[in-house]
């Protein structure tokens, strides 16, 4: 019987990992012809949620606990839970509730139809409607940016063969935006809509700068386009000063005794070249930022204990 590996990563989760054990073993029960393990990453919770998956585990040797010696954020933790996995397949669910764990039969047919990634893709949320808007912009933006193709409103809930996941494991990115690896490693992808309800229970862990990192991140590690704006935008603005430099030149030859230069315009055109400068000095540094991580090659996590793995 094959293995299927579903990997949840979590933080402060307490009000819900129990319903979302209970509902993956729920469905779980549906697929007769596999065994599963379900791996749950603790990203270091300061809350009951590990004592609760100790209890369920306790009880249910097909759960894995991970709890991370401390909080290694939202891009490693994850992805290292699903290094760990030793199954056919691994199935990403976020501790939310936000993913159903019910379209994992779904995401089984599909890949035993012969495709080695199966996508789960939002076609609406239930979350407030300005940050659905921006994600698609987001999202709109970073597919015209990437040199690879990007899956829109895809979160990384979804299904990925056990060959998938050693080819990104092969990409060795010490601070890895999974989305773009899993569009940078190829392989036959299908895609599920689906319709992503509402967390009923707890607060999001996201905040702006969580937002920011995953954002930037994914434009940097697939884009270089930020960087050719740089040197597109000096060129233009440099024709565009010399110009206008001439142009006074010119008009001051002419009205020599009449043209006063003043100093507006060129505080005017000061400000906005020094604001352009900086904010490609800006993106120069997150740049760097990533290449500095890459250099660094920490490990993704250290371990504090893991349950159950030694079976």
């Amino acid at each position: 019987m094959k293995l299927i590996s579903i990997v949840t990563p979590c933080f402060n989760e307490q009000d819900n990992v129990e319903e979302l054990y209970s509902r993956v073993k729920a469905t779980m029960g549906l697929l007769d012809n596999y065994r599963y393990e379900h791996i749950f990453i603790d990203n270091a919770s300061t809350d009951n949620t590990v004592n609760i998956l100790k209890s369920i585990a306790n009880q249910d040797r097909n759960v894995k606990v991970i709890v991370n010696s401390r909080n290694f954020g939202h891009m490693c933790s994850p992805v290292y839970g699903m290094f760990q996995a030793s199954g056919d397949v691994i199935i990403s669910i976020v501790s939310d509730l936000q993913d159903p764990p019910e379209m994992i039969p779904n995401f089984i047919k599909e890949w035993e139809s012969g495709n080695d990634i199966v996508l789960a893709i939002k076609q609406s949320s239930e979350e407030n409607k300005l940050m659905f808007k921006i994600r698609k912009l987001y999202y709109n933006l970073l597919s015209k940016l990437s040199e690879v193709e990007v899956f829109k409103n895809y979160t990384g809930f979804g299904l990925y063969d056990k060959k998938v996941m050693n080819a990104v494991k092969e990409l060795k990115d010490p601070y890895p935006f999974f989305r773009g690896m899993i569009a940078e490693v190829g392989f036959k992808v299908s895609k599920i809509s689906y319709d992503q309800p509402v967390r009923l229970r707890g607060i999001t862990k996201n905040n702006f700068y969580t937002l920011y990192d995953i954002g930037m991140l994914g434009i940097i590690n697939n884009s270089k386009v930020p960087l050719r704006m740089a040197i597109f935008m000096g060129v233009f603005f440099g024709i565009i000063s010399l110009l206008v430099g001439f142009g006074y030149f010119i008009a001051k030859l002419l009205y020599w005794d009449t043209m006063s230069l003043g100093v507006a315009p060129l505080i005017i055109m000061s400000s906005l070249m020094f604001s352009i400068m900086l904010f490609f000095i800006g993106i120069i540094g997150e740049y760097i930022g990533a290449i500095y991580t890459q250099v660094l090659n920490r490990p993704l996590v250290f371990e504090k204990e893991r349950i159950n793995f030694d079976q």
